[in-house]
């Protein structure tokens, strides 16, 4: 029961009714009723659990890099030589390839923006070159002005800590927070399918992962920036509910 609390319905603060209250005064007196939402962050430091927190709470829709790859990889032919190779990359905690990963981005992008839903982009854009092409999909259907970029800080022992402990459920990939309070959850409270351990969460992994999120997303910070995005700073080092509640305070 805690963990459907936590995540799936947490308390609204304050802070959070005010944003709701900002959020709908806003949708009503606008043109543009849409808003996209781009988490970013390095592993470990809660856009998943985010990302669903804040696309259920303003009826969004989640768009997950992760998941569109892991679904694309479980769906593959068994003697696919391309989708093999991605396999393989993901196993040793490297980034998919860019042109197929912006290809399922783009037209997932492309499918909510023209249902006339709001959007939350969760783990993209993943690279600078990425950021470019994607982003330009974004603005087709949302106004710079209400795109906002949401960075979630981390340091390299907590995503290293969080993610080396990392569960999530099998059907869906909902995460399990690496909480206490957590520790003796075995079936997912939102689709009833069975906690497991991420093959790709081993240790030497979860810190080569690390260094490529520095390496390659960090500078789609810089560069959003650059172009003019409304960036967000919020510290990931936080409780899941003051995370979300900082985010919801800073969204406008």
């Amino acid at each position: 029961m805690g963990i459907q609390v936590h995540i799936r319905r947490p308390r609204l603060g304050g802070a959070a009714v005010s944003f709701l209250m900002r959020w709908y005064y806003w949708s009503m007196n606008t043109s543009d009723k849409k808003l996209a939402i781009i988490l970013i962050g390095p592993p470990g430091s809660g856009k998943d659990t985010q990302a669903e927190l804040l696309a259920r709470e303003l009826k969004f829709v989640e768009i997950k890099t992760s998941k569109i790859i892991e679904d694309k990889l479980k769906s593959a032919e068994p003697n696919d030589a391309v989708m093999n190779h991605e396999k393989e990359l993901k196993q040793a905690g490297q980034l998919n390839t860019s042109s197929l990963v912006e290809a399922w981005a783009i037209e997932k992008i492309d499918e909510v923006g023209k249902s006339g839903a709001g959007l939350v982009a969760n783990g993209w854009p993943r690279k600078v070159t990425e950021a470019e092409t994607e982003m330009l999909t974004v603005e087709k259907y949302y106004s710079k002005d209400s795109i906002k970029v949401v960075y979630i800080t981390l340091s390299e022992e907590e995503s290293v800590k969080r993610n080396s402990k990392r569960r999530v459920c099998e059907k869906n990939g909902h995460p399990i927070p690496n909480f206490l309070e957590y520790k003796d959850t075995v079936v997912c409270p939102q689709d009833g399918s069975p906690i497991i351990v991420r093959q790709d969460d081993n240790l030497d992994t979860v810190r080569h992962r690390y260094k490529v999120y520095q390496e390659l997303t960090e500078p789609v910070l810089d560069f959003l920036n650059k172009k003019g995005y409304s960036l967000i700073t919020i510290n990931g080092e936080q409780p899941i509910e003051s995370v979300h509640r900082d985010i919801l305070d800073k969204l406008w």
